[in-house]
C-alpha cells in the first residue's frame, strides 16, 4: 500500500471517527432533553398553593361531647321511684272509705271522676226515687187487694174483665217512666265510650290467668306486671307480703299503675287467654278484655289517691285473685315516675321542627355548596305507632 493510500485511509478513519462522535453527541443530547423538559411544568406545580394543613376546629358536637359525658354520669343513674319507699313498699296508703270497699256499707263508692259523679247522681236522684215509689205503690196495691177482695169481705167476686181507663193508665205510665230514665241513661252510656282527646295518657291493660300486665306505649313502652300480694303467713321468710299501706286483703298488688290527676286516660283492654274484665268502681269503669280484640274507654281522675278494683268476668279457678290497683298522683310526680321506669314524657320525645326548605337555585348557577364535614345525631322519637285501634 502506497503512501497516498495510507493517507486516504487515515482521512477516512478521521471522517468516520468525527461522524461517530457527532452522532454520539446528538444521542446524548436527545437523552438529556426529556429528563430536563418536564422541569418546566414541574415549576408551576411546585409553585401551586399547597393544601392547607388540617386545622383542629371544634365542632359543636365535639365541644358538647365532654359536657355531655360529664352530665351523663349523674343522668345514667336511674332516678328513684317517687311512689315507693327505699325498701320497695308503697309510700301512699289508701284513704279509708275512698276507692275501696267498706264492710257493711250499702251504696256506690265515692266517685273521683266526672263520669262517676254523673252516674252516681243519676242512680241516687233518679233511679232510686223511681224504684222506691214503684215498689211502695205495688206493695200498697197488693195489700189493699188482699184485704179488700178476700173471701170474707167479698163472698161474690166481680166478673169484670175489661176496663179501658185502667188499661190506658197501666200502658202510658210505664212508657213515661221509661222515657224519663232513657234520656240520662243513654247520655251516660255515650260518655263512657267517648274517644279520649289527643293529650290522653294511653295505658294498655292485658288480662292473663291470673294477673294483669300493663303497657305505656306513649311513654317509652313502659311495661308493668301486677300480682296480688299474699298475706305474711302465706309466703316464705324474706318474701314481700301485704301490709295495710299496700291495701286491703285480696286487693293489694306488688306494682300499682300510676296515672296523673286531671289528665285524660285512654284505657285499651285486651287479653292473652280468656275473657277478663277491667273494673274500678270509684272510676265508674268496667270494660271487657277479650283475646284478639282491643276495647277502649277513657276516664279522668280528679283526686289523688289509691283506688282498687278486680277482674269482673269469671275467668277460671283463681278469678278472685286478679286485683287492680291504681295510684293517681300529680302530673309532676307522674313525670318522675315515668323517668324512674326508664320512659320519657311525649313532650320530651317529640322531634324538633324541620327547618324550612331553602329556595331552589337558578338553573344557571352551577356553583357547588361547600361540603360540611359534620355528622348530625339522628332524632329519637318516642311517639307510639298509630293504626290498629279496634275501638
Amino acid at each position: 500500500m502506497g503512501l497516498n493510500d495510507k493517507m486516504r485511509m487515515h482521512g477516512l478513519k478521521a471522517i468516520v471517527l468525527a461522524a461517530g462522535l457527532a452522532l454520539a453527541g446528538g444521542m446524548a443530547q436527545a437523552q438529556t432533553a426529556p429528563a430536563t423538559a418536564p422541569a418546566a411544568p414541574v415549576a408551576p406545580a411546585a409553585e401551586a398553593p399547597k393544601a392547607p394543613a388540617p386545622v383542629a376546629v371544634e365542632s359543636p358536637v365535639a365541644t358538647a361531647a365532654p359536657a355531655a359525658a360529664t352530665e351523663a354520669a349523674p343522668a345514667a343513674a336511674t332516678p328513684a321511684d317517687p311512689t315507693l319507699n327505699p325498701d320497695g313498699t308503697h309510700k301512699t296508703a289508701p284513704t279509708p272509705g275512698i276507692g275501696l270497699p267498706v264492710d257493711k256499707r250499702i251504696g256506690i263508692q265515692p266517685q273521683v271522676t266526672k263520669l262517676g259523679e254523673t252516674a252516681a247522681h243519676f242512680h241516687n236522684w233518679i233511679l232510686l226515687p223511681i224504684i222506691t215509689v214503684i215498689s211502695i205503690f205495688v206493695l200498697i196495691l197488693l195489700g189493699w187487694t188482699m184485704l179488700r177482695y178476700r173471701r170474707a169481705r167479698n163472698p161474690n167476686p166481680s166478673k169484670t174483665s175489661h176496663n179501658t181507663l185502667i188499661e190506658i193508665i197501666w200502658t202510658v205510665v210505664p212508657v213515661l217512666i221509661l222515657a224519663v230514665i232513657a234520656w240520662p241513661s243513654i247520655s251516660l252510656l255515650a260518655k263512657q265510650f267517648k274517644p279520649a282527646p289527643d293529650n290522653a295518657v294511653t295505658i294498655k291493660a292485658i288480662g292473663n290467668q291470673w294477673y294483669w300486665s300493663y303497657e305505656y306505649p306513649d311513654h317509652g313502652g313502659i311495661a308493668i306486671t301486677a300480682n296480688m300480694l299474699k298475706e305474711k303467713g302465706d309466703v316464705p321468710a324474706g318474701t314481700r307480703f301485704r301490709t295495710d299501706a299496700d291495701g286491703p286483703r285480696l286487693l293489694a298488688v306488688d306494682n300499682r299503675i300510676v296515672v296523673p290527676v286531671g289528665t285524660p286516660i285512654r284505657l285499651i283492654a285486651t287479653a292473652n287467654d280468656v275473657i277478663h274484665s277491667w273494673a274500678i268502681p270509684a272510676f265508674w269503669i268496667k270494660i271487657d278484655a277479650v283475646p284478639g280484640r282491643l276495647n277502649e274507654t277513657s276516664f279522668t281522675v280528679d283526686k289523688p289517691g289509691v283506688y282498687f278494683g278486680q277482674c269482673s268476668e269469671l275467668c277460671g279457678a283463681r278469678h278472685a285473685y286478679m286485683p287492680i290497683a291504681v295510684e293517681a298522683v300529680e302530673p309532676a310526680v307522674f313525670a318522675q315516675w315515668v323517668a324512674a321506669k326508664g320512659g320519657k314524657m311525649p313532650e320530651a320525645a317529640k322531634p324538633a321542627t324541620a327547618p324550612a326548605a331553602a329556595p331552589a337555585e337558578p338553573a344557571g348557577n352551577t356553583a357547588e355548596a361547600p361540603v360540611v364535614n359534620a355528622t348530625e345525631a339522628a332524632v329519637t322519637t318516642n311517639q307510639a305507632a298509630t293504626g290498629n285501634t279496634d275501638q
